[in-house]
Formats: C-alpha cells, sequence, structure tokens
C-alpha cells in the first residue's frame, strides 16, 4: 500500500495539510513504539472525552498525555536524527530545506 502522504527523502518529515510534520524515529523498536502509540490513542481519547464533558482539568492532563507520548515516539521535543539539521516541522514544504523536492513532485 503506497503512502498516504509524501514523505520527504530523508524520511524525517511527512507533508499534510501543507505541513511538514515530524516522522515517529525510526530507531524505536516495534514493541516500544506500539506501546506509545497506545498510549497515544488513550490520551487523544481521553482528550476528546474531557472536550465533551467541558472538563479543563481533565483536557489539561490529557493534552499533557498526548505530548508525552508524542515526544516518546520522536515526533515532538528534541529531534531523534543526529546530524545538527533543525527541526523544520510546522514548516510549508515549499519555504524549507525541502523546496526543491516538493516542487518535483507531481
Amino acid at each position: 500500500m503506497a503512502n498516504k502522504y509524501p514523505h520527504t527523502p530523508d524520511g524525517r518529515y511527512f507533508v499534510a495539510k501543507n505541513r511538514l510534520w515530524r516522522c515517529t524515529d525510526p530507531g524505536l523498536g516495534e514493541d516500544e513504539k506500539r506501546i506509545h502509540i497506545k498510549a497515544l490513542m488513550k490520551a487523544r481519547r481521553a482528550v476528546r472525552s474531557a472536550q465533551q464533558q467541558d472538563d479543563e482539568d481533565a483536557l489539561r492532563q490529557a493534552r499533557n498525555a498526548v505530548q508525552i507520548a508524542k515526544e516518546a515516539l520522536g515526533e515532538r521535543g528534541p529531534v531523534w536524527w543526529d546530524d545538527d539539521a533543525p527541526d523544520e516541522g510546522g514548516l510549508a514544504p515549499h519555504n524549507s530545506s525541502y523546496a526543491e523536492w516538493w516542487g518535483q513532485l507531481p
């Protein structure tokens, strides 16, 4: 199955809604990755529940749990690569170091 979203040639980002989003750290083992994804999904369900219940304290806790899971996956926080390249997450691909690659996509 083809990727739904284009991935940068170095595998660091995928593009969705015209923004670069950091990929999961490929150095994570499958078991570790599965644990963090499970925690992320649980936290996202807690966010939805807190929003539906209009519970600000629960929402704050749930969003913190999302942040922790995303950091554990390498999608937020310190970058997982070690070549001193900056984190370009959130940038439009045409305004990043990936502009040439982006411009060549169909």
